[in-house]
C-alpha cells in the first residue's frame, strides 16, 4: 500500500477524519480504517445550502453531508455533524465579502483552513481524545530534523500546499495527510476498492458557499449596496466606460470587462476609494516586486530570508525569487522574472525544493 506518512501514529489509536462528503476525505477515512485506527468521522455544517443556491426548500445540510454519512455507515465508523455556521460566517464569509469591497481577490479556502478547520475542528479533535486530525488534502507531512515539515504533494497537479501555508507548526505536528503520495486516479481506485458510494463523485470547482459561481451576487447579498457603479479607465486615467461595481473584477481579468478595444484589455488595477477599474495591455500586468503581510512560517527561522521559489496564485508554478523579512510580519519579495496578475488578497507562498516554508497575504506590488 502507498506510504501514508503517518509519522509515529500507532494503529489502534483514535484519529478524527474531517469528512467533507467528497471522494478525497472519504478515501482518507477508508485508508485509516484499513490501517487499523480507531476512526471518528466529523463533518462540518458550514453554511445554509438552500440559501446559498437561492432555494430555501433545499436541505440545509446539502448532498455532501448526506454523502459523508453514507460513507461512514459503509466503513462502520461513528460520524458526527458539527454546526459551525456562525464561526464560518464570521471567519470566512464576512471576510470574503469585505475583501472584495477593498478591491482584493480573496481566497476563502485558506481562511477556512486557517480558522474553522485547523483551529476550531482541531480543538474538537483534541476534545475527542484523538491523537491526530486527518484530512484528505494533497500535501505531504515529512518528519524533519527540526520537527514536522510540509512538502508539496507527489502529484504537483493536485498539490494543495498553497492553500495550507497559514498552518502553524503546532497544528502541523497534529495533522496527517494520507493522500500526499497519491494521484487522484489512485485515490479513486482505493474508493472503488472500499466500495464507497462517492467513488465516482465529481470534484467541486466552486467555492462551497458560492455553488453557482456568482461571487458578486453573494457579496451584494452580504453587503447591500456593494454594487456601486464607477468608471473603467485606461492607464492615463481616460474614461472608457462604466461598470456596476468593483466586486465584478479581479487583477488579470480579461473577459467581461465591458469595453471594446482594438487590442485585448486586462484589469491592471482596482481602486476601492474612487471605484476606478484600470485596464491596459497584458504587459501592464507585469510586476517584479511585491510585499506580503501577516506572514506565517513553517520552515524555521532559517527559511525567512534568501533565495526561494514563490507561487502568487494556486494555479501558477513556483518561480525564482528572493525574500527579506521586515518588521510586523511583512515580507518583501523580488522575483527573478516579472510576474503577471499579482493581485492583493491572494497569497504568496514560498518553497525551497519540495518544502513549503510558509507565506503571507499580498498587500502591494511594484514594477
Amino acid at each position: 500500500m502507498t506510504d501514508l506518512e503517518l509519522g509515529t501514529l500507532a494503529p489502534g489509536t483514535r484519529v478524527v477524519v474531517a469528512m467533507s462528503g467528497g471522494v478525497d476525505s472519504s478515501t482518507t477515512a477508508g485508508l485509516m480504517v484499513e490501517a487499523g485506527f480507531d476512526v471518528v468521522g466529523v463533518t462540518l455544517q458550514l453554511y445554509d445550502h438552500g440559501a446559498a443556491i437561492g432555494n430555501p426548500k433545499a436541505c440545509c445540510a446539502g448532498q455532501d453531508i448526506f454523502d459523508a454519512r453514507r460513507v461512514a455507515e459503509k466503513l462502520g465508523i461513528p460520524h458526527y455533524v458539527l454546526d459551525y455556521e456562525s464561526r464560518f460566517k464570521e471567519s470566512v464569509i464576512d471576510e470574503f465579502a469585505d475583501s472584495y469591497l477593498r478591491g482584493e481577490t480573496p481566497i476563502p479556502c485558506v481562511k477556512c483552513n486557517q480558522t474553522v478547520k485547523f483551529r476550531d475542528l482541531l480543538a474538537t479533535a483534541r476534545d475527542l481524545n484523538a491523537e491526530a486530525l486527518v484530512t484528505g488534502h494533497y500535501v505531504r507531512r515529512v518528519e524533519g530534523p527540526g520537527g514536522a515539515e510540509m512538502h508539496r504533494a507527489l502529484d504537483h497537479a493536485k498539490d494543495q500546499s498553497y492553500f495550507l501555508f497559514a498552518t502553524t507548526p503546532e497544528q502541523l505536528d497534529y495533522l496527517r495527510f494520507p493522500l500526499g503520495n497519491m494521484t487522484k486516479a489512485e485515490t479513486r481506485a482505493h474508493a472503488e476498492r472500499f466500495g464507497l458510494p462517492v467513488a465516482e463523485k465529481p470534484e467541486s470547482q466552486d467555492i462551497c458557499f458560492v455553488p453557482n459561481g456568482d461571487y458578486a451576487r453573494v457579496v451584494e447579498k452580504l453587503r447591500p449596496g456593494a454594487w456601486e457603479p464607477g468608471d473603467i479607465v485606461d492607464l492615463d486615467g481616460n474614461v472608457l466606460g462604466r461598470h456596476d461595481g468593483i466586486v465584478h473584477f479581479t487583477i488579470g481579468q480579461r473577459r467581461g470587462i465591458g469595453v471594446a478595444a482594438q487590442h485585448p484589455l486586462y484589469v491592471v488595477g482596482i481602486d476601492p476609494d474612487t471605484r476606478h477599474v484600470s485596464v491596459g495591455p497584458k504587459a501592464a500586468l507585469l510586476r517584479s516586486r511585491l510585499t506580503v503581510r501577516d506572514s506565517n512560517w513553517l520552515g524555521g527561522t532559517d527559511g525567512e530570508t534568501g533565495e526561494v521559489t514563490a507561487k502568487i496564485r494556486s494555479t501558477t508554478t513556483p518561480e525564482a525569487a528572493a525574500i527579506e523579512r521586515k518588521d510586523g510580519g511583512r515580507i518583501e519579495v523580488a522575483f527573478a522574472e516579472p510576474q503577471a496578475g499579482v493581485a492583493p488578497g491572494q497569497a504568496a507562498v514560498f518553497y525551497r525544493g519540495e518544502r513549503c516554508l510558509g507565506g503571507g497575504w499580498i498587500d502591494s506590488a511594484a514594477v
